[in-house]
């Protein structure tokens, strides 16, 4: 019972963002406005939020499993932690770079659709 438990505890904030994700299309696609792109710009907006938000997804558990694994390497084996540090540390800020790709996406579409 307390490892269903803590199953459920993980898994109840995926269950409620996947929510969040099914029901904000509804609200992009129901702008009102008198010109026929109003519709485009709904999904500019819904698109910029999901680049930000699955780019940082993906760069975080990436980055959690990278650790993970350096720091069990070094739990192993203290004496290689200064051959691992630098290999993980460069290996952590490409996982970064590709979330900031994903806020520069969404910058550039939210400039589409303020402008």
């Amino acid at each position: 019972m307390k490892r269903f438990r803590t199953v459920l505890l993980g898994v109840l904030p995926l269950i409620w963002a996947v929510g969040l994700m099914l029901g904000i299309p509804g609200t992009a696609l129901a702008i009102e406005g008198g010109e026929g792109g109003s519709v485009h710009v709904g999904l500019i907006a819904l698109g910029a939020g999901l680049a930000v938000g699955l780019a940082t997804f993906g760069a975080a558990l990436g980055q959690g499993r990278a650790a993970a694994a350096a720091m069990e390497s070094i739990g192993r084996n203290p004496a290689s932690a200064d051959r691992i540090f630098t290999p993980m540390i460069i290996g952590l800020a490409l996982m970064e770079a590709l979330g900031l790709y994903g806020l520069v996406i969404a910058f550039l579409l939210q400039g589409k659709v303020v402008g």
